[in-house]
């Protein structure tokens, strides 16, 4: 039995793919698993299109992704970490592009040390720069929760990353 495609999913599919698959990375800190992740969060959303794309799509794929990366975060097994030897800067000059390529690997090992309710705020506080109202609405906490959430999870990257990446980088 054939379905029809929905009107405009493939269009938003091909629009929004890359910036959903940077924000999955995030929350999952491994690219396949992102894939994965946005993958699985838009074969869900097909079903709802008709009722969805007229609202704010962004934010419906962006929950279900949020909801099967916590899902499939429970499910994980984590006995093993491998961690990598992270290469020291230059100290002189303007960054090159591999010295860029190594901060932000270096930031997604940092989130990717943090709990993932943290991690979910922080990503979804910082990099998709959402409001605090937003984030509590999306994750279904207390803006205090976020708050605290957010705050701790800085605090941890700041440990992780050094003060040298946390006093260059502001509250971002």
């Amino acid at each position: 039995m054939a379905f029809a495609e929905p009107e405009g999913f493939r269009e938003f599919v091909s629009t929004r793919s890359p910036r959903l698959v940077h924000t999955a990375y995030l929350l999952t800190g491994d690219a396949h698993l992102a894939r994965d992740l946005v993958q699985s969060a838009l074969a869900r959303t097909w079903p709802h299109w008709e009722r969805v794309r007229d609202g704010n799509p962004d934010a419906y794929v962006r929950t279900v992704m949020v909801r099967l990366a916590t899902s499939w975060w429970r499910r994980k097994w984590r006995g093993e970490v491998p961690t990598e030897v992270i290469p020291e800067a230059r100290t002189s000059g303007a960054p090159t592009s591999i010295e860029l390529l190594d901060e932000r690997l270096s930031l997604a090992t940092a989130l990717a040390t943090l709990p993932p309710g943290q991690r979910r705020v922080v990503v979804l506080r910082y990099v998709e720069d959402l409001s605090v109202e937003q984030v509590a609405a999306l994750l279904g906490m207390s803006e205090g929760t976020v708050k605290s959430q957010a705050s701790r999870g800085l605090a941890k990257l700041r440990e992780v990353l050094g003060e040298d990446a946390a006093a260059g980088g502001g509250d971002r």
